[in-house]
């Protein structure tokens, strides 16, 4: 069952340290999309309405790749804010990525002149909107850092490594590793059964667990870095 509006907009509130009157214009205004499925939410050259927070799930924003692949640039969790979307309202730009949503996500909807007002009232809001461009800033560069400095298979270990729960266990199918990585299905079922005839891994449907992380490790150091 979804939270009523007022409960979205208590979340909301308490998130971004909004004023009562400030609160007021979000209960009434903030708008929630719920996605069951897994799928589409932005398109590239999409207009944006509004800044983007979510409140449950996770949400993928990437690009494609010359040769059709896809390459993920940054993902979002609960309470993260969608930075490229806060790009588009603040500089009358369209979006420049694609974004999709995991299963079972909730996403907010902050209309964007509601939002600017409250880049201009509130002192937690502005702070929090440039820690946002800042940490975007930082995302973008490890992943190209990833993408010059390590091959596919360490790119692959330091994916598990960086996006295990803390039983070590990766929610994600092949597919969705390879769209990350900006390769095919068929190049991760090698690289994952590398992992697994060594033991550093296991693998289940649409889920990863780590065995040996200490082995997944000694792969992404920077010298020396090969398979045991």
């Amino acid at each position: 069952m979804n939270p009523n509006p007022a409960a979205v907009s208590a979340q909301l509130a308490n998130l971004l340290q909004l004023s009562p009157d400030n609160s007021a214009w979000l209960e009434r205004r903030v708008r929630q999309y719920t996605f069951s499925r897994a799928g589409p939410v932005i398109h590239k050259g999409q207009s944006v309405s509004g800044a983007y927070v979510v409140l449950e799930g996770e949400l993928r924003v990437f690009t494609y790749l010359p040769h059709g692949g896809e390459a993920t640039l940054y993902r979002l969790h609960a309470g993260d804010t969608c930075v490229l979307t806060l790009n588009c309202l603040f500089n009358d730009l369209r979006y420049p990525a694609w974004v999709e949503a995991a299963a079972d996500t909730r996403v907010a909807m902050i209309p964007g002149d509601l939002y600017r007002q409250f880049f201009a009232d509130e002192p937690v809001v502005r702070d929090n909107t440039v820690k946002a461009l800042s940490t975007l800033v930082f995302r973008l560069m490890d992943e190209l850092e990833d993408v010059h400095a390590y091959n596919l298979e360490q790119r692959l270990a330091q994916f598990l490594l960086n996006n295990a729960s803390g039983d070590g266990v990766v929610e994600i199918t092949q597919q969705q590793l390879a769209n990350h990585l900006g390769t095919t299905r068929e190049v991760v079922a090698r690289l994952m059964q590398k992992l697994t005839a060594h033991s550093m891994v296991a693998t289940g449907r649409g889920r990863i667990t780590i065995e040996r992380a200490d082995a997944l490790a000694a792969l992404v150091t920077p010298s020396d870095a090969a398979w045991p």
